[in-house]
């Protein structure tokens, strides 16, 4: 049986200052900082499941970490610690909640955009290369096999919509129109250097990072910084190496089986959203784990 007593699902804070409820995230506002907490809800096809993942928040929120560390050197982020006891006082009395799903942050205007990196053809990218052979007005070779390599990874921004509602694929020319020619351009290739730097990491530990959405924001000063999550499970395709074969769709380190289990049965991507197996939560919490794990070489568990 799977022990869900520690699933969280919906964090219920009082006395501290809610700014903001995600798909996933709980965003608290603390003096001149933000405190991210990391849920255990899982949405599929945008809709939010009725159960949660255990482990879930505890991945999300440390392979960030992770990743925030890793690539400070190519762009600043808005990381300052996830060790709870550094926490302002008003967290005291949820540290046991807190702890392992959550991060103090620094504030920052998002630019709404979401920043798509793809290495790898899968995806939306897939499904418009076939109907119209680019990606976001980036034109392709043709005759390219779903899920193959491309030659040089590709900026393709989307919109940011609103939950329940799906981002929509647009071209540079247009995120520059949103939000500035310049800082799109600062954006573009700061992002293709963090999946280049990071997807090379990956593959050395038998990972293949097929495509990621990031995004960033301005700080108090107006400087660029990589914000929210970058390169989990939720916001990236993980591929195991070992079985990857260009030409069909790949087993992913994410939530494929709830994808799978909820098309198998005729969802209409609608809510209400059915009750998971336990069977399936099993499965993906343990998919999410190995991912963490494979990454990190560390254990959460």
């Amino acid at each position: 049986m799977i022990n869900m007593t520690k699933v969280l699902l919906k964090p219920e804070f009082k006395n501290l200052s809610l700014v903001a409820s995600g798909k996933v995230r709980e965003i608290y506002s603390t003096g001149e900082n933000l405190l991210f907490v990391s849920s255990d809800r899982l949405s599929a096809f945008d809709v939010i499941m009725n159960q949660g993942i255990p482990y879930k928040g505890s991945v999300l929120n440390s392979i960030s970490a992770f990743w925030f560390d890793y690539t400070k050197d190519l762009v600043p982020n808005h990381f300052i610690t996830m060790d709870v006891d550094k926490y302002p006082s008003e967290f005291k009395e949820y540290v046991s909640e807190l702890d392992g799903r959550s991060m103090l942050v620094k504030k920052g205007k998002i630019v709404p955009i979401e920043c798509i990196v793809r290495g790898y053809l899968s995806g939306t990218g897939w499904n418009d290369y076939k109907s119209t052979g680019s990606i976001s007005g980036v034109k392709l070779p043709a005759g390219l096999l779903e899920s193959e390599k491309l030659d040089e990874p590709i900026f393709t921004p989307s919109t940011k919509a609103e939950i329940g509602d799906h981002d929509e694929n647009i071209s540079f020319e247009t995120a520059c129109e949103i939000a500035g020619k310049e800082l799109m351009e600062n954006i573009r290739e700061k992002a293709i250097a963090i999946y280049k730097k990071c997807s090379e990491y990956a593959l050395e530990k038998g990972v293949i990072i097929a495509d990621t959405k990031m995004e960033f924001a301005l700080d108090a000063d107006g400087e660029l910084m990589l914000a929210d999550e970058v390169l989990t499970p939720d916001s990236s395709r993980f591929w195991d190496l070992a079985s990857y074969e260009p030409g069909k769709a790949q087993m992913s380190y994410d939530k494929q089986f709830v994808r799978d289990f909820l098309l198998s049965i005729g969802f209409n991507k609608q809510p209400p959203a059915p009750d998971l197996p336990e069977e399936i939560i099993q499965k993906t919490s343990d998919k999410y784990l190995e991912a963490y794990s494979k990454l990190t070489g560390k254990t959460l568990i």
